[in-house]
């Protein structure tokens, strides 16, 4: 059995449709999806029903994104994933899984391994048929990633320097409209209570690298709170992953359980993670509400109760993710003298989260990714500290 295939074009630039490749082996599954993108303005280019057909199909497409289903037969995402990123360097690949521990842990494994974002999928084909939120976070999630790859078209130079003139490398190419507004004045720091991180689309990797950059011996000094937009499950096992990557106690944070240094808490998926005062201790607040910038978790739920219970003894990020979740709990904690850092665009899967704050002028330093860590480490164990 082939795959189904459009003829190919250039992939996506700005204006440009975005192509996209589905993989899986159910049919029906293939057809929705298919029809549900092409009704949203994407390009369905090809179709597959397993993972070497995918693999197969960039011999004649050029898709931006491929949708790839963990389960199927001959090849499966797992065994399809390194073998599309080797063939296409830089391809976007979303997994897609149904919504158990085992699928939960093959997608964060996926995502070490390249995948740049997953989706829970309903379970059997009447599942999906049925679930008009799988179809609305399906459609969500493309139109970001275009979004966000139609901003990183950057035109191509063809100049050189002088013979034996080195040239320092170029600064990232912003689009204007990406210019943040003035930022917050620094302000005097107190000694940190807590570490508050909060990430989307892309965030699993950026989370690890980031608490890897900070080291266990400066973590031990303060709780560490996570509030990383995922599915029941999924958030458990990302926990478990951050435990064993940092070596720290780590798990979905529970209500009602005191705050500890050098502990870290996940927002459970499903439930806003908030924060309680009585007396000289802090403990975790779980609730049911309405989703906050249509999520729950939330970060700004987070935020703003941090701004709260700890004022100005904060030390806050914002990484990669769509949307602008963040953004008004980032408000409330700068005005409450709390330090903020967002991800910039260039190491950002997609920049909305930190974009957006970043452009309120609620930021006091925009940084590449690998410069996070370190600058969290120096704000928690403050100048002059042994790290």
């Amino acid at each position: 059995m082939a795959a189904s295939a459009a003829p190919s074009s250039p992939q996506a630039s700005a204006g440009a449709r975005l192509r996209v490749l589905v993989a899986d082996d159910s049919v029906v599954v293939r057809g929705l999806v298919s029809k549900w993108l092409q009704e949203a303005g994407c390009e369905v280019v090809a179709t597959a029903s397993n993972g070497r057909l995918a693999v197969e199909a960039l011999d004649r497409v050029t898709p931006d994104v491929v949708l790839l289903d963990i389960e199927m037969p001959e090849l499966d995402g797992t065994q399809a994933l390194p073998r599309l990123l080797a063939k296409r360097p830089g391809l976007q690949v979303v997994m897609m899984s149904t919504l158990t521990q085992r699928n939960a842990e093959i997608s964060l494994r996926c995502l070490a391994l390249g995948a740049i974002d997953y989706l829970p999928k309903p379970e059997g084909n009447r599942g999906v048929t049925t679930s008009a939120s799988f179809r609305d976070d399906l459609i969500q999630k493309l139109r970001m990633l275009g979004a966000a790859m139609r901003s990183r078209v950057r035109p191509v130079t063809t100049e050189r320097p002088a013979p034996g003139i080195a040239r320092a490398p170029a600064a990232p190419v912003r689009p204007a409209t990406a210019a943040p507004t003035t930022r917050p004045r620094p302000v005097r720091a107190s000694v940190p209570r807590a570490l508050l991180i909060g990430a989307s689309t892309g965030g699993p990797r950026a989370v690890g690298e980031v608490l890897e950059g900070i080291g266990a011996a400066t973590l031990r000094r303060v709780p560490i709170l996570i509030v990383q937009h995922m599915p029941p499950v999924f958030t458990a096992v990302f926990a478990e992953h951050l435990g064993t990557r940092i070596r720290l106690p780590a798990a979905e944070a529970k209500h009602g359980e005191v705050l500890r240094p050098g502990v870290v808490y996940v927002a459970p998926g499903g439930r806003h993670m908030g924060l309680a005062a009585s007396g000289s201790e802090v403990s975790v607040r779980l609730d049911d509400g309405p989703p906050v910038n249509f999520c729950r978790p939330a970060v700004d739920v987070m935020f703003r109760d941090a701004a709260d219970v700890f004022g100005s003894a904060t030390v806050s990020v914002v990484l990669t993710g769509m949307g602008s979740d963040g953004t008004q709990g980032a408000k409330a904690l700068v005005e409450a003298g709390g330090t903020m850092l967002a991800q910039d665009e260039a190491t950002s899967t997609v920049w909305g989260m930190p974009g957006s704050l970043a452009k309120a002028g609620y930021a006091h330093e925009i940084l590449p990714l690998p410069a996070i860590g370190p600058a969290l480490r120096a704000l928690i164990a403050g100048p002059g500290a042994a790290l």
